[in-house]
């Protein structure tokens, strides 16, 4: 399977080994709410689980596990995680953070999900 390369300029870093882009803004972002829970152990982890025909649920939560199989990519001084299991549904994902009046909150933008259905384990 080959992908797309973009080439319209953002502010995204390039794609890590775990295959998820994460923005400068979101690497920000994080970097901010590590440095406010005190502590320098923890990385943010981002995984998948079928949810449904509506498409991928994720998860990001802060952790400080190691896990076996775990890819981790390194994002300005953010380290990003993704468990193997996960890591195919999440390759050339984006990671950003809206910060408007609309919308606040981390965002996904995930190629693997477009036009496909999440039961069990396809996306095609």
């Amino acid at each position: 399977m080959t992908t797309e390369a973009h080439t319209e300029s953002t502010e995204a870093t390039t794609a890590a080994p775990t295959g998820v882009i994460l923005t400068d803004v979101a690497a920000v972002k994080v970097k901010g709410l590590i440095e406010q829970e005190g502590r320098d152990d923890l990385r943010l982890r981002i995984a998948v689980q079928p949810g449904g025909c509506s498409g991928l649920r994720y998860q990001l939560f802060f952790d400080e596990r190691s896990l076996d199989g775990d890819v981790v990519s390194d994002f300005d001084g953010v380290e990003v995680v993704v468990d193997r299991m996960s890591a195919p549904y999440l390759a050339g994902a984006t990671i950003d953070f809206a910060d408007r009046i609309d919308a606040q909150g981390f965002t996904i933008d995930n190629p693997n999900a477009q036009n496909s259905c999440a039961c069990g384990d396809s996306f095609h």
